[in-house]
């Protein structure tokens, strides 16, 4: 008994100090004003690595920004120079992290033996046996297919799920990944959700979308990154490939920026610390170059690519240098159906989805996985920002099935409007 009590005892000291990188640190809402306003906060965050928690838009959504000690005093004296109302969001950064631990701890005892890993934040490896574990069930729809390794040596699978196992060509294809970036705990559940409806929980409303469109469905693009983040810390973002010619001190690279369009033009940062560091050339990381090649494997049917990232209630589409597509009424028609559908079934908590251009409403980029997808072709290349409901990167558990069920309808919905242009080019 004494033994176990010291297990236990070490287990709470071991818990209770992973988070103390982040003591001290707090998180500051800011009132925005004009775009002026908005384009300020983004100088700001570039030019000194600031972690955003939420993106701001002018009187409707308040910006957020993590602040170390250090750096607290300095930048809260900047906005009050430019006359920008600000508050305290999160006192204690670290208390948050800790408070969120035990919240899904305390979710997966609860429900022990009854959760589905769709309705929980499941681990890699609980990813891979359920991939595994539909594959096996449904061999006459579903192929599993191992993509290649991380750079730590996980296997990225995806499943493509297909009533004629892909060589219909009349039918689109439909490619949706997440877990891009590491922290956004809640993209991968929406996925697993989107095959077990596909598969599992197939209903006659939504039979078409299972005979008439194939699917490629990655739930964990980041797998290293997704594991550290659970071991280590929390609101890790990067993958976690080592290059010593860079930086003996810091690893990882921002998928998202790592993409081969207007690559390290806008919003990123040479330090190899930061959370935007977009690598030392495109596809320098195993996990994008896996994105990369799905793609262009299917480019010739994909019709959609939804890229797929936490938070903020946002269908976002090319280009992050403020250029759009040709067909950009079309997209933004797509993104604004799948914005309603989702809107309809939104809780109060959650804000409004905006759609638009991801430079216009949100922030310029550059290398980003949805931006790649437009470049090459994808004719609805889009990213899908799930609600956070204020709650920024630490969504509680609890909010999982519904974030499911509504982003589910929204895809949907988006998959079949991007049939019928898909069928109107035969």
């Amino acid at each position: 008994m004494l033994a176990i009590s010291l297990v236990f005892l070490l287990l709470a000291t071991v818990s209770a100090g992973k988070h103390d990188q982040y003591s001290g640190y707090s998180v500051h809402g800011i009132k925005l004003r004009t775009q002026s306003d908005k384009a300020f906060i983004e100088e700001l965050t570039q030019s000194l690595d600031l972690d955003v928690w939420q993106v701001g838009n002018p009187e409707s959504r308040d910006a957020q920004l993590m602040l170390s000690p250090e750096d607290r005093v300095a930048v809260l004296d900047d906005l009050d120079k430019h006359g920008l109302e600000h508050y305290l969001h999160v006192a204690d950064v670290a208390k948050v992290l800790e408070a969120h631990e035990k919240e899904v701890n305390q979710w997966k005892q609860s429900r022990s033996g009854r959760l589905m890993p769709f309705n929980d934040y499941p681990r890699y490896e609980e990813v891979d046996a359920y991939l595994e574990q539909i594959a096996a069930q449904y061999p006459e729809l579903v192929t599993l297919v191992n993509a290649g390794q991380s750079f730590e040596g996980r296997d990225i699978k995806y499943l493509k799920i297909s009533t004629t196992n892909f060589t219909d060509t009349s039918k689109p294809v439909y490619f949706m990944d997440a877990m891009m970036h590491a922290r956004e705990w809640v993209t991968t559940p929406v996925t697993l959700f989107s095959i077990h409806r596909l598969v599992e929980d197939l209903r006659d409303l939504d039979r078409d979308l299972l005979e008439d469109i194939d699917w490629i469905i990655l739930p964990m693009t980041n797998p290293d990154g997704y594991e550290y983040s659970h071991t280590d810390v929390r609101l890790w973002r990067r993958t976690r490939s080592i290059n010593l010619e860079v930086s003996t001190e810091c690893v990882g690279v921002d998928a998202n920026r790592n993409f081969d369009v207007n690559w390290n033009t806008t919003g990123v940062s040479q330090n190899p610390c930061s959370d935007v560091y977009p690598g030392t050339a495109p596809f320098s990381e195993s996990e994008t170059r896996i994105v990369r090649d799905i793609i262009a494997e299917n480019l010739n049917r994909m019709e959609i690519f939804m890229n797929i990232h936490s938070h903020g209630n946002w269908v976002l589409y090319g280009f992050g240098d403020y250029t759009l597509p040709d067909n950009v009424i079309q997209l933004h028609v797509l993104s604004a159906a799948m914005g309603a559908a989702m809107d309809a079934l939104k809780l109060p908590a959650a804000e409004w989805y905006k759609i638009g251009n991801s430079a216009m409403i949100l922030y310029t980029d550059s290398g980003s996985a949805a931006d790649y997808g437009q470049y090459v072709g994808v004719p609805f290349s889009l990213t899908l920002e799930l609600p956070g409901y204020g709650n920024g990167f630490l969504v509680p558990p609890q909010y999982i099935e519904h974030i499911n069920f509504e982003t589910w309808e929204g895809i949907a919905v988006s998959a079949r409007l991007a049939r019928s242009f898909y069928r109107a080019r035969q």
